[in-house]
């Protein structure tokens, strides 16, 4: 490449190497031990992950992941890729793809920029998470920091802030969901992931301890927790929409059920089997958390999802598909970087 010195690298979560049962669990014994996700102490956690999660979850989530597995791979790879490659033909310096869970990690991606490119200076780290929340945007930036201090890369590493109220994002968002407004619609859900209570309390203190002058994060903090960043897209997007107030909600998903342990609510599933009786026939539902379509969206949404309401006497539910590559998309990802160089 012509250019040199600088790189892109755009962080997704991650994704099993296959759908097979070995695979799954090794994804989920990663990705359940990370603090930022299942925070208890480690004592308790590598007993709780290893011993009851993993051994009973790992089938059932190597069966769903099935359902959605591609010819060419993971979905969210994939499509995390395809996003990539659109970046990557308006830039004359590389622009890769990292997974904070999995394949290909940041230090496999580090190594290889540095390979390429000996003189590297700066590499501008990209979390594709709209929403800022410890078990999703700041885990993925904890996590590249580590790799960059324990191994001394000699680049420095800048990061795109969450951007869950964006208008570049909002109009993307908005762009995307449109055309699905003109097929004509009762109701249209925007479904986040869900997030336990008690993590919202961690990051009320978070965000508090930062506004109160603590060490600067190297993005720009949120001044509202995810549950209230999460309302606020759904209601810059139905404003962009001109969505009347009755013709949407918002809700969450994706909830890992244990006792004793509350998730923002309301919750997605049993939403989706009562809004029939709501007089809800045509249901649009679209998921802003997730930028590129992944297990999440595709199985739990588009298959399960729509199985349920249509189960409970909805006429129709209608998934519409991530920001993935999309050109609004594309450009709006360009158009941030290019800011930052």
């Amino acid at each position: 490449m012509a250019a040199t010195g600088k790189a892109l690298v755009l962080m997704n979560l991650g994704s099993p190497d296959s759908p097979e049962v070995k695979d799954v669990r090794r994804y989920l014994n990663e990705f359940l031990m990370d603090s930022r996700v299942l925070d208890f102490p480690a004592v308790f956690r590598f007993p709780l992950v290893r011993g009851i999660i993993t051994p009973f979850r790992a089938p059932n989530s190597a069966k769903a992941y099935s359902k959605v597995w591609r010819k060419d791979g993971s979905p969210l790879i994939v499509l995390t890729r395809q996003l990539a490659d659109a970046v990557q033909q308006q830039f004359d310096y590389p622009v890769r793809t990292a997974m904070r869970y999995g394949n290909p990690s940041p230090r496999k991606v580090f190594d290889e920029l540095l390979q390429a490119d000996p003189g590297l200076k700066e590499v501008i780290l990209f979390p594709l998470y709209p929403h800022y929340t410890m078990s999703s945007y700041e885990t993925a930036v904890a996590y590249a920091r580590a790799i960059h201090k324990k191994y001394k890369y000699p680049f420095s590493l800048k990061f795109v802030s969450p951007f869950y109220n964006h208008p570049d994002y909002i109009a993307a968002l908005a762009a995307r969901i449109a055309p699905y407004l003109e097929q004509g619609y009762d109701k249209i859900l925007f479904s986040y992931h869900g997030l336990p209570e008690r993590h919202m309390r961690k990051d009320d203190e978070t965000i508090s301890r930062y506004q109160n002058g603590a060490k600067d994060t190297g993005f720009v903090m949120p001044a509202i927790n995810y549950q209230k960043q999460c309302h606020e897209t759904t209601r810059l997007v139905a404003e962009k929409l001109s969505l009347p107030e009755n013709r949407y909600e918002t809700t969450f998903q994706s909830r890992l059920k244990q006792a004793g342990n509350e998730w923002i609510k309301p919750y997605t599933a049993p939403r989706l089997e009562t809004l029939p009786a709501d007089g809800v026939k045509k249901l649009l539902v679209v998921c802003p958390a997730f930028i590129n379509d992944c297990l999440e969206t595709l199985e739990e949404i588009a298959m399960e999802g729509k199985h349920a309401f249509e189960s409970a006497g909805g006429e129709e539910l209608v998934y519409i598909p991530c920001l993935n590559d999309s050109k609004p998309w594309t450009d709006t990802v360009v158009a941030w970087v290019k800011a930052m160089l």
